[in-house]
């Protein structure tokens, strides 16, 4: 009985306390001005999205073909095979302004993973090298930036900066919050290729990957959010971490109360993709009292949840997706007149992710409702 009161309080608390991470977050972009920061980092520029060996083609095959990601090349070196996709179109900013984000898709070939301890929970520990593990940002002074960053006791996984011929780059421990990394890239040298990963001992790999010819996937845009489910009690931290490390800031949150749900939003412009940080509001107690944000927490450890690409004509979509066998949590969610619909699919059995289709409609200036956050978060009950 203590436990439950305890927890009811907490969560009553937790409530009014956006004002203090407001606060918090107030002082971390001023010491991040304070400190030169500001304009070091740049919008997302890719995602790697680490998988068992086994796995790793069939991951990049079905987002080939369950969105709009087209394959580009594939190659390895003494550690890692890595499969690259990007979107259509497009090497780094689409017409609309938004940035496009390439992915990695990666395997180990030798080495320590440091992400395992973190996969170990019950329903992810039999895929203990598969997450998305990385957020990679560009920057337009990596030196300068690690510098500032290494005097402040971040910490990263090389000691230093990694030169790959075309870019250098450096990265992240996992977070203990969020189990994420957050990878830095500056593209170097006066003809350099941006959004090309060939590095200069990589050996090119012949995979006969094929973009399925289906008409709907060309309205499957760009990567519009990405959402992290972290524990309750670790949620501002979680928010504030990533503030540190990059240009975003805190821009919302919505309460489901009776799933016992926050859904907290950064950003760094309108334009760019979102982080999204999904917790409880109270910590976990049990599956019954907690909700399906910490139930998920508990399966899967704290990982990022779910992608979500910006879909047109979403309806059709949507229902042709189902037709080419892909399996959905939930329906449809929204309208038009809400301003936006919304959909999960169900977790991959190659990358363990969720994939959102998202629309919002022209004059809808919100990012999302409550409506469809309590619909969403609802149906991952069923994971």
């Amino acid at each position: 009985m203590q436990l439950q009161d305890d927890w009811g309080k907490w969560r009553e608390e937790r409530q009014t306390n956006d004002a203090d991470l407001r606060k918090k977050a107030a002082q971390v972009a001023q010491e991040r001005r304070g400190l030169g920061l500001d304009g070091l980092v740049g919008g997302l520029q890719a995602v790697i999205i680490n998988t068992e060996p086994q796995l790793q083609q069939a991951a990049a095959e079905e987002l080939m073909r369950y969105t709009g990601l087209e394959y580009w090349e594939a190659f390895q070196d003494s550690d890692q095979r890595t499969i690259v996709l990007k979107t259509p179109g497009s090497s780094v900013i689409l017409s609309e302004g938004f940035h496009s984000t390439d992915f990695l898709i990666r395997s180990r070939l030798q080495g320590e993973n440091p992400f395992r301890l973190i996969n170990s929970a019950p329903k992810s520990r039999d895929l203990p090298s598969t997450r998305l593990e990385t957020f990679v940002f560009e920057t337009s002074d990596i030196d300068r930036y690690v510098a500032i960053q290494q005097s402040r006791g971040i910490r990263f996984l090389t000691g230093d900066v990694q030169d790959f011929g075309n870019y250098r780059f450096i990265q992240t421990e996992p977070s203990a919050f969020t189990g994420n990394s957050c990878g830095f890239l500056q593209w170097t040298g006066e003809r350099a290729e941006k959004g090309n990963y060939f590095a200069k001992d990589s050996n090119p790999v012949d995979l006969k990957l094929f973009k399925p010819d289906l008409v709907h996937l060309k309205n499957i845009r760009w990567l519009d959010h990405a959402a992290t489910r972290v524990k309750a009690q670790e949620r501002d931290a979680a928010i504030l971490e990533f503030m540190n490390l990059t240009n975003y800031s805190f821009d919302f949150a919505i309460y489901v109360q009776s799933l016992n749900s926050i859904t907290s939003v950064a950003r760094l412009s309108l334009q760019d993709f979102a982080m999204v940080f999904t917790s409880g509001i109270a910590p976990y107690v049990s599956d019954e009292a907690s909700g399906p944000t910490e139930k998920f927490i508990q399966n899967y450890g704290t990982r990022v949840h779910h992608i979500a690409f910006q879909t047109e004509e979403i309806d059709r979509t949507f229902q042709a997706l189902k037709s080419d066998g892909l399996k959905f949590l939930v329906e449809l969610v929204g309208s038009p007149e809400e301003g936006l619909k919304q959909t999960f699919t169900e977790g991959s059995k190659n990358t363990l992710l969720v994939t959102e289709y998202i629309h919002r409609y022209g004059s809808f200036n919100g990012f999302f409702t409550k409506s469809n956050v309590t619909l969403l978060t609802a149906a991952t009950g069923k994971q």
